[in-house]
């Protein structure tokens, strides 16, 4: 299975450039100033080095052996993005777009958040860089991730609340991309995940990919095997597009995405575009997205702010017409009980996107043998969430 897009921007029927003319030319020379880069030993050779010795990679491998032995069946590994500099996957994309912006000559990015690890990543990487960065925030989100939003301050950043539509992700990313329409000269969109117009699907994969070349050494070595199972959690979905890029052509290797499957299946309460929605485009790609009767964007829930979204990457939706990667839904009571298991059994408080894989890998374990291995990929860790967790419990900090 190809892991590239053809030349169109296209995985399969999925992705392409959907963009007002103002932004192809922009888009295009982004395109060329990534592939550029990419062929640039020196290029490869910085950011490697950044990754190394500012991020701390290569994240560890940890054996779960306690959750293992509590759920029973296969042996649980953890990939630890939590561990990474700023605590998520997050900083591995946003230094590589830094990089390449300043590379191409851009004194400003902005970028959206959600759950706030991708402007906080962006916020670190352009402090490092020396680049101005402006963030933009839904106001929900602003709520749900305090902490977050006053690292990014701290860190030198603008945050701007939009308190439009949702007030979420999605309606953060509209405010990016009229930014950017306007300030194209000066200033490079740091997208956050596999979504968007070509050729950020392609670039966020590769630069998040990192997360499962280690994984695929690091299993090889602690288990001796690949894994039976890899699992990820998937609202726009570049920690799994990352983790599941250098397992894809294994087919022995069953690959599970975890979409948030919110308070249940009516539209409007959960954030399932697999199971709720249809192809369409949503902010410059045509993939899966969660739509009413009209053809409009429909709204979303999650307890998790990161997986809160109406849309999905187009390589996902690929992977899932092409069968190659099942996607499945958890709700929110069954995340909040996995966030409390693993810090409980294991000493790890992990993200809320994780925690609904997690969730996943407690109904499955028993049925993969005590001799076979299951690889989750601890996207971040849960300091962001703590306080949300605690106000939905009734816990007053």
């Amino acid at each position: 299975m190809k892991r590239v897009p053809d030349e169109r921007g296209y995985f399969g029927a999925y992705g392409g450039r959907f963009v007002p003319e103002t932004l192809m030319a922009p888009l295009e020379e982004l395109e060329a100033a990534f592939r550029e880069a990419m062929r640039d030993r020196s290029f490869r050779k910085e950011l490697e080095g950044l990754l190394r010795d500012y991020c701390g990679r290569p994240t560890p491998l940890t054996f779960a052996a306690r959750l293992s032995s509590h759920l029973g069946g296969g042996r649980i590994f953890l990939k630890r993005e939590d561990l990474c500099h700023t605590g998520a996957h997050k900083i591995n994309n946003a230094l590589g777009q830094c990089l390449l912006a300043k590379r191409m000559g851009k004194v400003r990015v902005i970028a959206e958040t959600g759950a706030g690890q991708h402007g906080v990543a962006v916020a670190t990487a352009a402090a490092l860089l020396g680049l101005s960065c402006r963030i933009y925030m839904g106001t929900e989100d602003e709520r749900r991730q305090a902490l977050n939003v006053y690292r990014m301050k701290l860190l030198g950043a603008e945050v701007v609340g939009v308190d439009a539509g949702s007030r979420t992700l999605k309606d953060a990313i509209n405010e990016a991309l009229r930014d950017w329409v306007t300030h194209v000269a000066t200033t490079h969109y740091v997208m956050g995940s596999v979504l968007g117009p070509h050729p950020y699907p392609m670039m966020v994969r590769e630069f998040q990919s990192v997360i499962g070349t280690e994984a695929w050494l690091q299993m090889r070595k602690a288990h001796g095997a690949l894994p039976r199972l890899v699992v990820a959690c998937v609202g726009g979905g570049s920690n799994a597009a990352g983790i599941f890029s250098a397992f894809v052509p294994y087919q022995k290797v069953k690959l599970v995405g975890v979409e948030a499957g919110g308070r249940g299946p009516l539209l409007g309460h959960h954030a399932a575009r697999f199971a709720g929605g249809a192809p369409g485009v949503l902010h410059g790609t045509y993939t899966y997205v969660l739509q009413d009767a009209a053809g409009n964007t429909a709204p979303t829930h999650s307890v998790s702010a990161g997986l809160d979204y109406p849309a999905v990457g187009p390589e996902h939706a690929f992977w899932k017409d092409s069968r190659r990667v099942e996607y499945v839904q958890v709700r929110d009571e069954e995340a909040l009980s996995a966030f409390h298991l693993l810090a409980e059994l294991e000493g790890i408080v992990p993200a809320l996107e994780t925690a609904h894989a997690l969730a996943y890998v407690t109904k499955v374990a028993r049925n993969i043998p005590p001799t076979e291995a299951i690889l989750v990929n601890l996207s971040g860790r849960g300091d962001k969430d703590v306080a949300e967790v605690a106000r939905l419990e009734g816990v007053r900090l």
